[in-house]
């Protein structure tokens, strides 16, 4: 378990790598989208222009019986309509059948059964009827069944593809367009070969009662084609502002530390002049005590003397009243500055996270000192009764020796353990470095005021925070040190607070 994980590095880039592939996937959906719906409006668009074609033939089919010559001659013979293929470049050939006769000699069995087949269908029909398509070679064969002749027409569907209009453009593009039927194919735009990639299909039969081709259309979207350079630049941008707002929150979560220590500092200040106060007046009253019992003695004896004795007393009596005087200033001193009792104002608090506020306001002097922290905490630890400013306040020092302490030994070997655990009415919280730990001659004066093991120190901090887990109705004890090869140095101090729930009403 650790603390800041908001602030780790790994976290911040978990962050930037979700953000920058869901921007990146977004656009790249966009683009996918106006992909397809210009390719969907494509799609309809040629259809629309070969549908039109096609009714444009049915119709051509319907007014041969009105522009047909008079019958002169039998047999088989090209209707002379010359303006027709002028007229329609895609109409290449327009025969007719007089009653009883049968189509071209030269015509292959496969057509005239086509197109014997056609005629009678389009006697039923009333329409053009379909009599043979060779889609691979572009040729398409309409009959039409009149009332004294039958036409028969052959189309050029290459020449009927109306590229005037064509919504793209045939030799760039890299959507395929084909005329299907009955399994042949006819090949009217190459487009691009089908690739791995993104899939779009159109399929929709000609609205034409002549020629039921299908309009296939194709388009394969390829990994070149999506927007690479605003996904870049999403991931840029993504990353300069996730940049931004790390920087802001260190920052500001810097300023929030900075105050907080401030505030910690003051009121731990302000503590140790109210110790040191309460020292020197504990100091200050065994001397004051004897100079009264021995003013006094001296007055009795004076008593005894001859010269000047009421002087003497009155001067004695003056001293004596000195005396009471200023040990009456000292104990109202005393009174004043001894803290108060905090039970009053003890809270139910959540005891691990008081533990990683902590560790957060010293991240800094933690990161600056290697010093690598493992906090293990059950899950389900019952809060404690503690005031908020005094616990952070033990917290703050405990931590702070522990890192002074493991200043004497290599980084590498700089570890900070804390460990909360449930005893008895009681929550334990133990603060263990592997600093060189306590001098056997120090452990029975640790606490005492005044008494220090480090160059410069004041001894209050460990007394101070004694007693305000004291006033709390808690305790602070140094645990014994460890004996025995396999142990490892370092020193361990554990807090006691009171539950707020005992364990066993919990």
């Amino acid at each position: 378990m650790t603390f800041s994980n908001w602030n780790r590095p790994l976290v911040w880039l978990s962050a930037w790598v979700v953000v920058a592939v869901a921007g990146a996937a977004w656009l790249g959906h966009a683009r996918l989208r106006v992909l397809e719906d210009a390719f969907v409006t494509d799609a309809r668009i040629v259809h629309r222009l070969l549908s039109q074609r096609a009714v444009q033939h049915d119709a051509v089919m319907a007014m041969l019986p009105l522009l047909q010559p008079p019958v002169d001659r039998p047999g088989n013979v090209a209707l002379p309509l010359p303006r027709l293929p002028a007229a329609y470049p895609q109409i290449t050939q327009v025969f007719r059948r007089l009653p009883d006769s049968t189509w071209p000699a030269n015509w292959p069995d496969a057509l005239c059964a086509g197109a014997q087949e056609a005629v009678t269908r389009s006697g039923q029909s009333g329409h053009a009827e379909l009599a043979l398509a060779d889609l691979p070679a572009g040729k398409a064969w309409l009959a039409l069944a009149g009332q004294e002749v039958d036409f028969a027409l052959l189309l050029d569907l290459r020449a009927a593809i109306p590229w005037e209009e064509w919504p793209m453009d045939a030799a760039t593009s890299a959507v395929r367009v084909r005329l299907e039927y009955q399994g042949q194919a006819m090949v009217v735009q190459a487009g691009r070969p089908p690739s791995d990639g993104w899939r779009y299909a159109f399929r929709k039969t000609l609205a034409s009662q002549s020629q039921p081709f299908d309009v296939v259309l194709a388009r394969e979207v390829g990994w070149g084609e999506l927007p690479w350079g605003r996904m870049l630049t999403w991931a840029v941008v993504s990353a300069a502002v996730l940049a931004a707002l790390r920087a802001l929150l260190r920052q500001r979560a810097a300023v929030r530390r900075a105050e907080e220590l401030l505030r910690v500092g003051q009121v731990a200040r302000l503590n140790q002049l109210g110790e040191l106060a309460a020292g020197m007046a504990h100091e200050l009253n065994q001397p004051l005590t004897a100079l009264l019992a021995n003013t006094q003695a001296a007055q009795r004896l004076l008593k005894d003397e001859e010269p000047d004795l009421d002087t003497a007393r009155h001067a004695m009596g003056q001293a004596v009243e000195q005396a009471r005087r200023a040990s009456a200033v000292v104990g109202r001193l005393r009174r004043v500055v001894e803290r108060p009792d905090l039970s009053g104002q003890a809270q139910p608090l959540a005891l691990a996270a008081a533990v990683h506020e902590a560790l957060h306001l010293l991240e800094p002097e933690l990161r600056r000192r290697s010093i690598a922290v493992q906090v293990d905490a059950p899950a389900d630890l019952p809060a404690v009764l503690a005031e908020p400013v005094a616990l952070q306040q033990i917290l703050h020092n405990l931590v702070m020796n522990a890192l002074q302490a493991m200043e004497q030994v290599e980084a590498s070997q700089r570890r900070l353990h804390i460990r909360l655990r449930v005893q008895g009415a009681q929550a334990l919280l133990g603060v263990c470095d592997s600093g060189p730990g306590v001098p056997a001659e120090a452990r029975t004066r640790l606490f005492t005021p005044f008494y220090t093991t480090r160059a410069g120190g004041l001894g209050l901090g460990l007394s101070l925070c004694e007693s305000l887990a004291q006033a709390m109705g808690g305790e602070l004890t140094l645990a014994p040190s460890p004996e025995g090869p396999g142990n490892r140095p370092g020193a361990e101090f554990h807090l006691l607070l009171p539950l707020a729930v005992p364990a066993s009403l919990a």
